[in-house]
């Protein structure tokens, strides 16, 4: 298990489409998330992903835990998964220093939110903010995909 320090932004408009080096589509639920913890399973195109994530002090880092399983796995338990799934579109942007941004685009009823995260090396490590960044939403929960399978988007 390791410990995952990221930071989220909202994004301001498509200018990042241009320096994506590669698009995922992802599909996700969540079998639990109380008391800050969660258990996801995610498709990332064609791969199952386990993701377990602890409690987040912060709301920059926690621990988690990641497990790819068979696709049909993944697919068996969705059905687990209350208050519905994610649906979108991950698109992959150098950001210098090995350091990527991860831009999601989602569809059906969160459809019109754009975000994008970086994971880094510590909570105090600096990274370039190019100009398609907007306000950082790092913390706020209404952001969290967990939290979006419940409230989504077009609700707000």
């Amino acid at each position: 298990m390791h410990i995952e320090t990221e930071r989220k932004f909202l994004v301001r408009d498509d200018r990042y489409k241009a320096q994506a080096t590669a698009s995922h589509h992802i599909r996700q639920g969540y079998i639990a998330h109380d008391s800050g913890n969660t258990v996801r399973v995610r498709l990332w195109d064609e791969t199952g992903i386990l993701t377990i994530k602890g409690r987040s002090v912060n709301g920059i880092s926690r621990p988690e835990w990641e497990k790819e399983i068979p696709l049909q796995d993944a697919l068996d338990l969705f059905p687990l998964c209350p208050g519905g799934d994610i649906d979108k579109t991950r698109y992959i942007i150098p950001a210098g220093n090995g350091r990527c941004f991860e831009v999601d685009e989602f569809h059906g009823d969160n459809d019109g939110l754009v975000m994008a995260e970086i994971e880094l090396g510590s909570e105090e490590e600096e990274f370039a903010r190019p100009d398609w960044l907007g306000e950082e939403v790092t913390g706020d929960k209404r952001y969290y995909n967990s939290y979006l399978t419940k409230h989504p988007y077009k609700t707000w």
